[in-house]
């Protein structure tokens, strides 16, 4: 993310290069020539959203931010890129199975978005990946065709066998994949109890596993499968059973956010290998499923870092496809249906957190004189020549010299022979001479490490109205990249380096590593921000983009901040924008908040009258004072979590 030459022109091109939007933006997002961001849910098919003007619209509404936009087109964009890309591959190397694919619920559990998912799939028979007892209850009720696919991944109990079976009563083809050994003998007892014959899928633990930030949930050591032994008591279980025709299909998974196709490739041909030989011992698997793992390009280099992919969706499907047919026409088995369970490359494109700033930190400021002449301290005096003499000057050396001062300065305040205002001046001229080094070296080809770390701590602080726990999870836990940039003045040079700080009181609710074309970036390129003349600043927006996958759902109460504002964008060509809102979803109150941790509104409401009481009996207050006052508590409880500007 290098800041472009400052000596040549500025314009939409440059802010493109800047933020790689062209990359990693899958001719979803682009820049316009009024330097906003722009949306183009079904890419070069259908409409522009001016997000600017999305904002405009959910401020008119009395949205607060943080707010986050849906674009529920490309969720629908997404479901018909993946199947037409396997159905591409299939015609391509004569495949004899069909590809059903399902969406994962926990990648992203809104109803919306899943119903959304679900109506774009049906033309494909799309079906749902559920993992837990909530999701298969919502799963079953939300899948209401018959023949609906829904696949039962992770541990279960007898009541979730239970619910799996009564799908299956009602037609729906209900696969239960076994986790571990144990599991398929719970599986037979209920289904026995119940007069019902299972649909089986087995977890096979493949040596193959992933890489990148979620390699070792793959793996021999995984927390989920059967290994080789397993398997095969698994498959003799069944036969003492007579139920070997229950077993239906053959699982994987080598970890989410796979960056290298290669890790794909071995994966799947290990797989098949055993579905082939499964076949050949007379078990009927119908059904391979290839799990997740189909990566997202977060930072639009294209390579095999965590946070992109070295291939397309086509190149995945290809090798899926072809390795899967060449293996199978090896041992001569038939080719079985795949399934893939791909949620991130479906959802992570279709939504963006707005995010407002409302203040700035710099290492500078303008209100602290440096005095001249011999009545200033001599450290400061040295620091004020060093400055003047910059542009005849050795930079580095000078930067050095500086540098001494300031340390210097440092040890004299720490002995109490300085005082504080010296040691601000000092400081201060101490970073105003190391801007103008940094500065020195601009567009030069080789510039000294020391002098590209002074430029990252040179960045100024943005204050963002949001949580990093709630919002941006897997920045904070994993160091996951996003891409990150201002919605609007692209068509201006943005001229300072900055990075994000939220308002969670906790130090680590910061965003200080952004993507950059070939290493991680530790600030941002950001526009200065301007007063408006009543002591605050002009609106400036940024967006966190490809925040559909996790965020959402795994985001946590630290400081009981909650869920931000939601709006849904669905295009309409005869609107005349092209487009509506069609959906609000408000974020959480401060009340809901509390709910959430076991406070009662009422409780609050009764011991905050009770202190008000208190205060009018001891003429601390008077009682209009008070039931005002009270009544701005109230109200207060009712109010968006977030800070309003």
């Amino acid at each position: 993310m290098s800041n472009p030459n400052p000596a040549r022109p500025w314009d939409i091109e440059s802010a493109r290069a800047l933020y790689h939007i062209h990359r990693w933006g899958a001719k979803y997002f682009d820049i316009a020539e009024t330097g906003h961001v722009v949306a183009r849910p079904l890419q070069e098919a259908g409409a522009t959203v001016d997000i600017t003007d999305v904002i405009e619209e959910a401020k008119g509404r009395g949205l607060k931010f943080p707010l986050l936009i849906r674009f529920q087109d490309i969720l629908r964009h997404r479901v018909e890129a993946i199947n037409k890309a396997f159905q591409n591959s299939i015609a391509e190397f004569n495949y004899q199975g069909k590809y059903r694919g399902v969406f994962p619920i926990k990648v992203n559990q809104l109803r919306e978005v899943v119903e959304e998912i679900l109506d774009a799939g049906k033309p494909y028979e799309f079906g749902l990946e559920v993992g837990s007892k909530p999701e298969l209850f919502a799963g079953l009720a939300l899948q209401n065709q018959l023949g609906s696919l829904i696949i039962c991944n992770g541990y279960k109990d007898a009541e979730f066998i239970r619910t799996a079976l009564l799908g299956l009563k009602l037609g729906k083809k209900v696969i239960m994949v076994v986790e571990k050994l144990e599991e398929l003998r719970h599986v037979i007892a209920v289904s026995k109890q119940m007069g019902v014959e299972p649909l089986v899928g087995i977890r096979a633990r493949l040596l193959s596993k992933g890489a990148g930030k979620w390699a070792e949930s793959g793996g021999e050591n995984a927390k989920f499968g059967l290994s080789t032994m397993e398997l095969l008591a698994a498959t003799e279980l069944l036969k003492a059973e007579n139920l070997s025709h229950c077993f239906k299909l053959l699982h994987f998974h080598i970890g989410s956010q796979v960056p290298d196709i290669l890790t794909v490739k071995r994966a799947v041909h290990e797989a098949t290998r055993l579905y082939a030989k499964l076949h050949k011992m007379g078990f009927p698997v119908e059904y391979m499923d290839v799990g997740g793992g189909l990566g997202v390009d977060y930072d639009g280099s294209r390579s095999n870092f965590d946070s992109s992919t070295n291939y397309s969706l086509q190149e995945y499907t290809n090798d899926v496809v072809y390795y899967i047919a060449d293996i199978c026409n090896a041992e001569k088995a038939p080719h079985p249906h795949i399934i893939s369970e791909s949620g991130r490359a479906i959802v992570a494109h279709h939504s963006v957190l707005i995010v407002e700033v409302f203040g700035s930190i710099k290492k500078t400021r303008e209100d602290i004189p440096a005095p001249a002449g011999e009545n200033g301290h001599p450290l400061v005096r040295e620091l004020c020549d060093i400055r003047k003499n910059l542009a005849k000057s050795n930079k580095l050396e000078a930067y050095h010299d500086a540098l001494e001062r300031r340390e210097d300065a440092q040890h004299m305040f720490t002995l109490g022979v300085l005082d504080l205002p010296d040691k601000a001046r000092i400081e201060n001229l101490y970073w105003e001479i190391s801007r103008e080094v940094v500065e020195s070296f601009k567009g030069q080809p080789d510039v000294p490490e020391e002098i590209r770390s002074l430029e990252d701590s040179l960045g100024d602080q943005y204050l963002c109205n949001f949580s990093v726990f709630q919002s941006l999870l897997d920045h904070w836990a994993l160091g996951q990249l996003f891409p990150i940039m201002p919605v609007a003045r692209l068509n201006e040079r943005p001229t300072r380096e900055a990075t994000l700080v939220d308002i969670t009181c906790d130090s680590d609710g910061a965003v200080n590593r952004f993507i950059d074309f070939r290493d991680v970036r530790d600030t941002l390129p950001l526009h200065e921000l301007h007063g408006n003349g009543n002591g605050q600043i002009e609106p400036y927006y940024i967006g966190f983009f490809l925040m559909g996958a996790y965020q959402d759902i795994m985001g946590d109460l630290h400081n009981l901040f909650g869920r931000v504002n939601e709006v849904h964008v669905f295009l309409e060509p005869d609107e005349p924008c092209g487009y509506y809102i069609e959906e609000i979803i408000e974020g959480a109150t401060i009340v809901q908040s509390l709910a959430a941790v076991q406070y009662d509104e009422n409780e609050l409401k009764r011991l905050m009258k009770a202190q008000m009481d208190e205060a009018i009996k001891s003429d601390r207050m008077k009682p209009s004072e008070a039931m005002r006052l009270l009544d701005d508590y109230e109200r207060g409880l009712k109010a968006y979590t977030y800070l309003s500007f």
